[in-house]
């Protein structure tokens, strides 16, 4: 692979595309590609229906496996919020709490979508959700995790977690209630649809620009921050390129140049050997270089986002190097 070069105005280099392309591939849904995607498909599906027998797909009670998480619950978060309710057949309290939320979806006429996972014939899902006991529930919108609470709640309490998750995520009220201010503005954002274009056709310093322009004007705006770090990071392992694995090599002790490979590798989607490179360091060095690896190292964390199990792998052996 042949050095990066400095693009020509109005010439994105196709290298660039790729690049954001690997890396977008590489952070799972915090990812600008993946977020666009699911919202895309969510765009094209039919809002859930009440009229859809209850288990079905598009229904708002829907029986959820593994095979059809990503579109039942992933892509369908981006139109309404999404409860998951997961149980076992054995499950006493399960069976307390199960119907009253069934009841409740019925009432909410598709504002919100009950997904029900059977943990013991899913448990990859399970574990993937990190659940400690059951019943849990958990509650998804717009591909992330917002909130959650274990146990069988009384009715009344199961109703307030709902009615406060679609005034909280859509800004309407449940059918019957007052619609919120956010309620008309749906989900798309046209000031994402231009940074990701920028972001998608290699044009990084356009997409930098974009996301640094919606954070001005929104400075807690959910994706932009993200996205922005992780265009950070592509223009950081365009600027070090190939080369920057040899020089690092060549110079173990050298803690700046350790970070430009670093970058170049999360870059191209070599996530574990980034973290390593600069774990490397942590443990080799001491005084300001070890702190200046360890900040650096705290930094891709935060591009590549907790959601990825090889965060918290790297996470756990950074403080085994610090301590």
């Amino acid at each position: 692979m042949a050095p990066m070069q400095p693009t020509r105005p109005g010439r994105p280099d196709p290298r660039q595309a790729q690049l954001a392309a690997a890396m977008s591939g590489a952070v799972d849904l915090a990812a600008v590609k993946a977020r666009s995607e699911a919202a895309a498909r969510a765009a094209t599906a039919p809002p859930p229906s009440t009229e859809v027998p209850v288990g079905a797909p598009g229904a708002a009670v829907v029986d959820v496996t593994e095979a059809t998480f990503q579109s039942e619950v992933l892509d369908r978060s981006f139109q309404v919020p999404v409860v998951l309710d997961l149980w076992a057949e054995w499950c006493q309290p399960c069976k307390q709490l199960s119907p009253v939320l069934e009841r409740l979806a019925a009432e909410g006429a598709g504002s919100w979508v009950l997904a029900k996972v059977d943990v013991d014939a899913n448990p990859a899902l399970a574990q993937g959700l990190r659940v400690q006991g059951i019943p849990a529930v958990k509650a998804v919108w717009q591909g992330q995790l917002v909130a959650e609470f274990s146990g069988a709640i009384p009715e009344e309490q199961a109703r307030q977690f709902v009615t406060e998750l679609v005034k909280a995520t859509t800004g309407d009220a449940l059918p019957g209630g007052e619609p919120g201010e956010a309620g008309e503005a749906g989900l798309e954002d046209p000031r994402l649809d231009a940074a990701e274009a920028a972001l998608e056709r290699g044009d990084l310093a356009a997409a930098e620009a974009a996301y640094r322009s919606i954070l001005e004007a929104e400075p807690e705006h959910p994706e932009a921050a993200l996205a922005l770090r992780q265009v950070q990071l592509f223009r950081r392992a365009e600027e070090a390129g190939p080369d920057a694995l040899a020089t690092a090599d060549a110079a173990p002790d050298d803690v700046a140049a350790q970070t430009r490979a670093a970058d170049f590798l999360l870059g191209t989607g070599n996530i574990e050997a980034a973290f390593e490179r600069l774990l490397d360091v942590v443990r080799r060095t001491a005084g300001e270089e070890r702190d200046q690896a360890r900040t650096h190292l705290v930094e891709l964390f935060a591009v590549v986002g907790d959601e990825d199990p090889r965060v918290g792998v790297a996470r756990r052996q950074l403080m085994a190097a610090l301590f």
